[in-house]
Formats: structure tokens, sequence, C-alpha cells
């Protein structure tokens, strides 16, 4: 008996251990099989994925406009050279206070144009706004349509490091060599005066007469932010009930090896303009002497709050004037690169961490943050009682003054620091952004391909301030464009060191404000 249970006992277990292997076989083979399924669904999926992404990409296709054959004003390129070269020679500096210096360098720059250009003044009204600024109105036949106001100012900022041997030719000679005009006011901005002036001349001698009413608007202090002169035009229109079509100001360029993956140069027209505004950091603490210091001195104070700042900046953000570049360049970039923004609802974090990553796009895409002064002690072995710096902010459209503020105190979250605007300097909001589908700006678009046939054409965020961002209040197309041919090395000359254009983009620009007036005429 004892054998036989034995044998059962055996035989028992056998079946169970078998029973279990052949469960666990089935249940090994239940999940491969389970798994298998997940892998497949996996791979179809990204196999959609990627066809969809590539699919977008190779149909992203160019919404570039035709280079038309059109004709072109005849520019005597070395007169108009010279005629700006002669504008350079008046040094019109801005200035807060009108000084007798400075009142008689505008007024000559006024007497300058007058001589150099009579066709002008003998055909269109001028009219002198706060004395310096000058409004010039060439009517229309067809009252009907709204004028086109093309912006310039006359005033340049103070030559740094004028006298020394960096400067190739003296910031206010005037000099034209190497196939350049040299000075203050090549590039920023009596180039648009000088142009627009040298291309109503033209049209003027062609016996041109517009239909639609042409007006320009040259501001005396730009580079002081135009209280005096642009605001105060802008306002002047406005009080008339006067509703521009369009603006075009300075801002964008053309500019080549700005766009990686673009080959041409880049025509970028400024649709809109980043805000400004200038925050105090502020640390107050006891003084004493440095033998025996605290724990954290204003000075470590302060710093570990500006780290702060610059290590947490505002978030990017990939929209409006940026987004519509990407989307207008996009298509004539590389495959990489036009499978990155034809896909932006999949590839958005990864194209704003790529872009953010770069000195020259991160600006594009988010509200900058920008430590420029700091200041505290007074001697080596003295505890300050105070330490201060001045952070700007570039505002992106989209984010506003108290936007920045805001995160700012957040970031910093330090009661012992105090954040605060700085009272010595007026922000300013970021402007509207101009429509790209507008008639406007396709008329701009336009007039671009007509001129330089080779561009990439796209709209364009501007960094800087100009005077346009007054001009919203007589027409929504503000646009900032001046075609000068520039390079990413040569923004720099911009309130810098040998500014200059070439001569043959002298007349490039002439032809350019010419064929403006002419298309928007015809439109």
């Amino acid at each position: 008996m004892c054998g036989k249970r034995g044998v059962s006992r055996r035989l028992a277990g056998f079946i169970a251990t078998f029973l279990k292997f052949r469960l666990g076989a089935y249940d090994c083979f239940v999940e491969s099989t389970i798994m298998k399924k997940v892998l497949l669904i996996i791979v179809v999926v990204f196999a959609v994925l990627a066809g969809v992404m590539v699919f977008r990409a190779m149909t992203f296709s160019s919404v570039q406009l035709v280079a038309r054959e059109v004709d072109l004003v005849d520019v005597d390129v070395r007169a108009a050279a010279k005629n700006l070269a002669e504008a350079v020679k008046i040094e019109s500096i801005s200035f807060w206070a009108p000084t007798s210096d400075g009142m008689k360098a505008f007024r000559a720059f006024h007497g300058f144009l007058e001589n150099t250009y009579p066709k002008v003044h003998a055909a269109l009204e001028r009219e002198k706004v706060r004395d310096f600024s000058l409004l010039y109105t060439w009517p229309g036949s067809d009252s009907s349509l709204k004028p086109l106001c093309i912006l310039g100012h006359m005033d340049v900022v103070p030559a740094v490091n004028s006298g020394t041997e960096e400067w190739e030719f003296g910031p206010f000679e005037g000099a034209i060599a190497d196939g350049f005009v040299w000075g203050r006011g090549t590039m920023d901005d009596k180039v648009n005066v000088v142009c627009a002036m040298e291309a109503v001349e033209l049209l003027l001698s062609e016996g041109f007469q517009p239909r639609r009413t042409v007006m320009m608007a040259f501001g005396h202090d730009e580079e002081l932010g135009g209280p005096e002169g642009a605001q105060v035009m802008a306002a002047l229109l406005e009080e008339r009930g006067i509703e521009l079509e369009c603006v075009i100001d300075e801002g964008g360029f053309i500019i080549d090896g700005a766009l990686p993956g673009v080959t041409e140069p880049s025509a970028l027209i400024g649709v809109a303009e980043k805000g400004y505004v200038t925050l105090e950091l502020l640390v107050k603490r006891k003084g004493g002497h440095s033998s025996v210091p605290p724990r954290n001195s204003a000075i470590g104070i302060l710093s570990a709050a500006l780290a702060r700042l610059e290590h947490k900046q505002m978030p990017a953000r990939l929209s409006g004037a940026a987004e519509d570049m990407f989307m207008a360049v996009g298509p004539e970039m590389g495959f990489a690169a036009r499978l990155a923004f034809a896909n932006l609802w999949l590839t958005r974090p990864v194209v704003e961490f790529a872009l953010g990553q770069e000195q020259a796009t991160n600006p594009l895409i988010r509200t900058t943050t920008a430590v420029t002064m700091i200041e505290g002690g007074v001697k080596d072995n003295v505890l300050p009682t105070e330490a201060k710096a001045v952070v700007n902010f570039r505002i992106l459209p989209g984010d506003s003054i108290d936007s920045v503020l805001h995160h700012a105190k957040n970031v910093v979250g330090d009661k012992r620091v105090i954040v605060r605007q700085s009272p010595n300097k007026d922000g300013r909001e970021p402007s509207m952004v101009s429509d790209v589908n507008a008639p406007a700006y396709r008329l701009l678009e336009q007039t671009a391909k007509d001129v330089f046939p080779e561009v990439v054409v796209g709209p364009y965020l501007v960094f800087g301030g100009t005077d346009s961002r007054y001009y919203s209040g007589v027409t929504p197309n503000v646009y900032r464009f001046t075609p000068m041919r520039v390079t990413s090395e040569d923004t720099a000359r911009l309130h810098g060191v040998n500014e200059r254009i070439g001569l043959e983009n002298v007349g490039e620009i002439v032809q350019f404000y010419a064929r403006l007036i002419q298309n928007f005429d015809a439109a």
C-alpha cells in the first residue's frame, strides 16, 4: 500500500508539474503574442506618422511670388551716391534739448534737400512739424485711394570712437571709396530719406503723376524715440482724419546667411517690432568692515538674483511674425528644416528649443533678458550698503511690460531684492502685428521681387524700435523694410564703427522706392 501510495503521489506531482509547465508556456505564448501585437501597432503608428511628416515636408511648397520683367527707373548711381555722401556730412545728431549747433545742422539738412531736389519741392507740399521734422505730400488724382506713406529719419547717433584708427574714414566725412559710401546715416537712416527723394525726383522728371497720394514723413528724433517727430506727425494725420493705405519704414534688410539652409539672400519685411522695458534690481544691507562679513552681502544677494533671471528666461513661443517668417522661407530650406517646419503640430517643442539655443534666433521666439549695468561698493575693505543692477527686456508681441515685471519678481523670489521698472526709462509695449495677407503686404513683397528677383521674401520680427509704431492709428498696414544688402557682420556697423553702404545698392534702393510708388499706384 505504501509503495502504491508513493507511486500515486509521484504521479500526481508529475502531472501537476506538467500542467504548470504547460500553463506557464501558454501564458508566455499569450504574453508574447500580445507583445508582438503591441510592437506591430507601434511600428505601424510610427510608419504612418513618418509617412505623414514626409508627405507634409514634400508638399511644403514655395509661396514666393514670381519675379516679373519690369522697366525700372534709370538711376545715375554715382550722382545718387554723391548726394547721400553730402547728406552724411551734415552732423544732424539727435538732441534732447535743442542747441544752436543742433538746430543749425537740421536746418542745413532741410536746405540740402531743397537745393538737391528742386522738382520735389516744386510739386510737393512740404510742412515743417515741430520745426525740424518734414512732412511731404504729393497729391494724387484719385482722392478715393488711401495714401502711401514712406518714412525715414534725418537724425543720427553720435559716432563711437570718432577720430580713432577704428574708422577707415571719418564718420561725417562722406567718403566714397572701395565701392561704398561711408559714414553716419548711410545705413541708419539718411539712406531712406535720400533714396526716397531721389526716386520721387526721377519720377517727376519722367512726367509721372500719381493717382494715389504719396506722402513722405521724415523725423528728426527717431534715435530718441520720436516723441517730437514721428509721434507728432502721426497724431497730425490722425487729427486730420487721414487714413493711409500703407506705411513703409526702416527695420528689415536683404541679408545673406541669416537663415540656415537658405542659399539665396533673404528680404525680410518687418511686420511687428518688439517692446522694451528696463528693470532695476536693488538690494540694501547694513554696511561695515569687510573683516566681519555677513553670510550674504548686498552684492552676493543681487548676483544670485541676476543668475536666476538669466537661467530662467521667459518662455519660448514660436508664433506671430516669427512663425509667419518660417512658413514663408521654410520651403526654401533643406529637407530636414522643411520636415521640422512643415510639421509644427508635432515638432514645435523641438523647434522652439533649437531656436532658443542660438543667439541669432532666440530673440525671435521669446522676450529676451539682458543684464546691462551693475554697481555696488566703494572700497575693497568696505561692505556696500547698496547694490543695483539694470536689466533690459525686449518684449515679444503677446507679452507685456506687466507680464515681464511679474516674471522678474517671481523668478527673483527674494524679498531682500527690490524689483521695479527703471524710473529713468520709459517702457514701450510691443507693436501690433501687421497682416501678411493684406494687399499692401503683397504689393510690397512684389516690389521686392521686381527689383531683386533672386531674393527669398518673408515677414520678420524687428528687435529694435522704429518711428513706424506711431502710425498704427492711421493704418493697420505698417511694414518695415529698407532693401539694403547686408551680411550678419554688417549689422554691427549700425550705431557702430565704419557704417557704410554699397554704391550699386544705393541705386537699387532708389529703384525700389520708385517701383513701390508705381505698384501702389497701379493697384
